[in-house]
């Protein structure tokens, strides 16, 4: 009998279709709406205005998610950025896969945490992940050990969000970050780049290009 992954479950593959669908559709809403100096614009400020607005990994970066997550066999899988919560889906997946482990996702807007949960509950998936509503900075502070952080949230945020969780890393632990052709995510590319700080990095070329991180 050929094995299939929980991706392919029909409510999963379901949440997954709408919610690309409608990112297609959002992008255009998006960039119409954005403030042109974003320096100005605080966290809060840009995910009131983004709150309708589906901010995804793409296609194929939820599937590299997926295989880096069912390869490597996290315990406490954390991601910074819920938005509508497409990429948890793909971290879920391969959390039930595997057989252990849950998605801890971060959000900051309530309106599309509440929604995110929603599509979790219809995915089946909801008992494997915990959405935090609040400031990842806040949210996210603690001692217990991480085993495979995504950072998907504003990019001028990344490289706090890591150096907070940096304690709870253990060698060997992967960091993946999205969107590295963005400007505002240039600090954290120099920081985990830089070999002093203790990452051994590679730029995946997949969309917007995903830079993977691995702790030393």
């Amino acid at each position: 009998m050929t094995a299939t992954s929980t991706l392919e479950d029909p409510r999963v593959a379901t949440a997954l279709d709408r919610l690309f669908g409608r990112a297609e559709r959002d992008d255009e809403r998006l960039q119409a709406s954005w403030p042109a100096d974003l320096a100005s614009v605080t966290a809060r400020e840009k995910a009131d205005i983004a709150a309708e607005v589906v901010m995804p990994i793409s296609a194929r970066g939820g599937r590299l998610l997926y295989s880096l997550v069912r390869a490597i066999r996290p315990a406490r899988v954390v991601e910074f950025g819920t938005s509508f919560g497409i990429s948890a889906l793909h971290l879920a997946a391969a959390v039930r896969d595997n057989g252990s482990g849950h998605v801890i996702t971060t959000e900051l807007n309530a309106d599309k945490a509440a929604s995110a949960r929603e599509t979790f509950a219809e995915a089946g998936l909801d008992d494997l992940i915990t959405v935090l509503l609040g400031d990842a900075r806040d949210t996210l502070a603690g001692e217990e050990p991480v085993d495979f952080v995504l950072l998907d949230g504003w990019k001028d945020l990344c490289l706090p969000v890591l150096r907070l969780l940096e304690p709870r890393l253990a060698p060997g632990t992967l960091v993946v970050a999205d969107d590295v052709d963005l400007p505002a995510l240039q600090p954290y590319l120099d920081y985990v780049r830089d070999p002093r700080n203790g990452y051994e990095s590679v730029t995946f070329p997949v969309e917007d290009g995903m830079e993977i991180s691995c702790r030393l």
